[in-house]
């Protein structure tokens, strides 16, 4: 086993659950590479170090040049504002360390482009993350899908829906202003990634978005609250995503369905140990739902717990996202989801945004 030095920028939400993975993944899936807390970075020298004493890092510091130098560092973590990510991965990748950047990379589709060139300039090992779509669940539905289980697709129906601003008496915070901010830029990534990693690429859009509570305590809103998306894949199936922050009793709302010619698959974050597949097989009237607790014999649970059934949660997918990074400096390829991959959700949610403003179907070939 070899040490590796970790650089984490940011040290808040997402910051905090990259580090408590990297200081755990080593024990819980006996991976070849070590992570050693290295160097965490934030805002002010005060926060950085409250950040280091609490995480385990050896280091801290405000200059985020300070820890992409770093000789002691040999991968940054990205999971400060968007507004960072170009400018930090770009000097990562010139100095040959890999990057894993917290979705959605950059603050704009110029952005995001300019990281995908500079990664694949460079031939460095990249991942952008995207963690809902680990769970041991969604994974197997992939698989179930890549084997046909359901017949050839026909429709999917994706939602991420919460409601932490549905209260319109919750006065305006950084959450209300700003694109990159509204549910465009903070929701629909994932769910746009988990349509592209269950029913691959998508060909048209036409969506539109919209500001339910215009005016709060403390100034205007001026990014979407809720929007909704109808497209065309490739494979020629329909589908239909819709993100909201404001879907009042939905806490954590990552769910989809899809419909194929043999069956069909259902899942929900809010019971995220559990698939749902029905297979047009058998009599009609023993036909129904099965409800799939995972267990051992789906993917990255084992190394979790032993006992089907028990589950996992949402900093156990953070770890498997760990694994997946480390495994690909091991091998010294990038694994999805990559920058490339990154880069192409931010292709739709602007072809979205366009086709709100012209009110008209959107080809993403277009941005």
């Amino acid at each position: 086993m070899t040490e590796i030095g970790i650089g984490i920028l940011g040290g808040g939400y997402m910051g905090k659950a990259h580090s408590v993975a990297m200081a755990a993944v080593g024990a819980v899936f006996n991976t070849k590479l070590r992570p050693r807390l290295e160097m965490i970075c934030a805002t002010s020298d005060e926060s950085a170090e409250r950040y280091r004493a609490a995480y385990g890092f050896s280091r801290a510091t405000s200059d985020w040049k300070e820890l992409v130098n770093d000789p002691k560092v040999d991968a940054v973590v990205i999971a400060s504002p968007q507004s960072t990510h170009r400018i930090v991965a770009e000097a990562a990748f010139a100095l040959g360390k890999p990057v894993f950047c917290e979705k959605p990379m950059g603050a704009s589709l110029e952005d995001s482009a300019a990281m995908v060139a500079a990664a694949e300039a460079s031939g460095i090992v990249n991942m952008v993350g995207f963690n809902y779509i680990r769970t041991p669940a969604s994974q197997y539905a992939r698989q179930l899908l890549a084997e046909g289980a359901i017949g050839d697709i026909t429709w999917f129906r994706g939602e991420h829906t919460e409601d932490f601003y549905a209260n319109p008496e919750i006065p305006a915070t950084w959450r209300a202003t700003g694109r990159a901010n509204g549910t465009m830029g903070d929701l629909a990534p994932h769910m746009i990634n988990a349509a592209l990693a269950l029913m691959g690429p998508i060909k048209t859009v036409m969506a539109e978005t919209e500001t339910v509570h215009p005016k709060r305590t403390g100034g205007a809103v001026t990014n979407d609250d809720q929007a909704q998306m109808m497209c065309r894949f490739e494979n020629g199936a329909m589908g239909h995503l819709y993100i909201s922050r404001v879907a009042t009793g939905r806490k954590m709302g990552y769910a989809y369905e899809i419909t194929g010619t043999k069956g069909a698959i259902r899942f929900d974050q809010e019971d995220q140990n559990a698939l749902w597949l029905y297979r047009a097989e058998g009599p009609e009237a023993q036909r129904g739902f099965t409800k799939i607790l995972t267990g051992p014999a789906h993917p990255d649970y084992l190394p979790f717990c032993q006992g089907a059934g028990h589950g996992t949660g949402y900093q156990d997918q953070i770890i498997i996202e760990a694994k997946d990074f480390l495994t690909a400096i091991v091998e010294g390829k990038s694994m999805w989801p990559t920058f490339k991959d990154g880069h192409e959700v931010n292709r739709i949610i602007s072809a979205a945004f366009a086709s709100h403003e012209s009110r008209a179907w959107q080809d993403i070939s277009d941005f």
